[in-house]
């Protein structure tokens, strides 16, 4: 999903010689609508840069103490753990305080850590052949993992630039005691280890995907919080409560099930309550659905199939009769006609086919085609047998040429072997 299949040739695609300020190529990426802000006092400007690692899936803060000037997309080696890492600045400026009002981390606190420099081509090269090894750690991590029967699932790992640790992120239903597998694990890759327990949507989020609707998962994009969803936000919206429909890469209920959640909320504080039932002289009336966008309530009479839209406006007179014991002989349904397909005085069909038009094409070809081989065989009929083949007329111009100005007019042109035959198709005697 990078902007680097733009094909402008230029460096990640965007004509930025590297920095991207579209942000297509680092997903949780923030758009920083203050980044003209003109900023009056230099000395209460914001500080702080916001770095992200591994194409986005981590974020932190770090202090420019240098006050040296950074733009986003620039590669920037920050303090890490007894060393150093590199990563992507993906945001500064005014924005970033926002941010850490946010996220409620303090601007001027002491455990910040530091952005030390522009980074180097030897802090690239270090930092290429770390990542490089992470997929073979991956994979090695899980066999280890698996060995030890540990009730986990390891997410991903992220080496840091300068190689002196590693953080292996995992998913558990349970708590897991690892002891044994660090020791392994420090064996193994010569690393500092450590180990961190993401949620099962954070994990969904850092290995990626796509959903149903055909999109990349919001997760993995520019979702962040992650709130509760409940299966009320799949009845509140009429969706039928399948398991399978509803639950997204992660095992989770969607997310998205709470988007338009409020939309169907707000639409339905029109409708009445309490009218689950509705007493008929035929029967008991039972509500199945409510339709909010043509505002109809449909129910269906108990033991019966037929299905009855009803207005609110009606549903609400018919309650208001059953409250005074009446019951209603008919619930006085809405039809709702069929919609019908208007016919366009003027269609722009060019460039349209259909099969009908091909069909009609290659039919006409064939014709074309028969009828050029009957006029052929009329012009030159075919040779039978015990009949002579007359000549074509580009045979007789061919007779009709002068002879080869270095044989003598009167003698014939020698011919070869092997097509010295007759008209009889015998082949030449031998001599004796």
């Amino acid at each position: 999903m990078g902007c680097g299949n733009c094909g402008t040739g230029k460096p990640n695609g965007c004509k930025s010689n590297g920095g991207c300020s579209t942000g297509s190529c680092n997903r949780m990426n923030v758009h920083d609508w203050l980044w003209n802000l003109p900023i009056s006092d230099a000395d209460s400007a914001c500080k702080i840069v916001e770095v992200s690692f591994n194409q986005g899936s981590r974020k932190d803060y770090y202090r420019n103490a240098s006050l040296q000037y950074f733009e986003k997309g620039d590669m920037v080696t920050v303090e890490g753990v007894n060393g150093f890492d590199v990563g992507e600045v993906s945001l500064t400026g005014e924005l970033v305080r926002l941010q850490l009002k946010k996220k409620n981390i303090s601007e001027f606190g002491i455990d910040m850590k530091k952005l030390l420099r522009p980074s180097s081509e030897r802090d690239l090269e270090l930092f290429e052949k770390n990542k490089a090894r992470e997929k073979e750690a991956l994979m090695k991590s899980r066999i280890i993992a698996k060995n030890l029967n540990l009730d986990m699932k390891l997410i991903e790992v992220e080496i840091q630039a300068d190689g002196k640790k590693a953080t292996f992120f995992y998913t558990a239903d349970d708590r897991v005691d690892f002891r044994e597998l660090i020791k392994q694990y420090a064996g193994e890759f010569k690393l500092k280890i450590e180990m961190r327990q993401v949620g099962i949507r954070q994990g969904a989020a850092k290995v990626g995907g796509i959903g149903s609707c055909g999109r990349e998962l919001c997760c993995s994009t520019w979702l962040t919080d992650f709130k509760s969803v409940t299966t009320t936000a799949a009845r509140y919206q009429n969706l039928s409560i399948n398991q399978t429909k509803l639950s997204g890469q992660c095992g989770r209920l969607k997310c998205c099930l709470n988007y338009e959640l409020d939309t169907y909320l707000d639409a339905l504080q029109y409708f009445p309550d309490n009218a689950d039932t509705l007493e008929t002289v035929k029967g008991t009336a039972i509500l199945i659905k409510k339709d909010i966008f043509k505002n109809l309530m449909w129910y269906i009479l108990q033991g019966g199939a037929k299905h009855y839209p009803l207005t609110i406006r009606r549903v609400k007179e018919i309650k208001q009769l059953n409250a005074r014991g009446i019951k209603v002989d008919d619930l006085q349904p809405v039809e709702l006609a069929a919609a019908k397909e208007t016919e366009h005085s003027f269609v722009d069909v060019v460039g349209h086919l259909t099969l009908s038009n091909l069909e009609k094409t290659t039919q006409r070809n064939k014709e074309k085609q028969r009828q050029q081989r009957k006029h052929e065989q009329v012009k030159y009929p075919p040779y039978q047998k015990g009949q002579k083949q007359d000549m074509l007329p580009q045979q007789k111009v061919q007779q009709q040429r002068p002879p080869h100005p270095q044989q003598k007019p009167g003698k014939p042109r020698p011919q070869q072997q092997g097509n010295n035959r007759d008209q009889n198709n015998k082949p030449p005697q031998k001599g004796k």
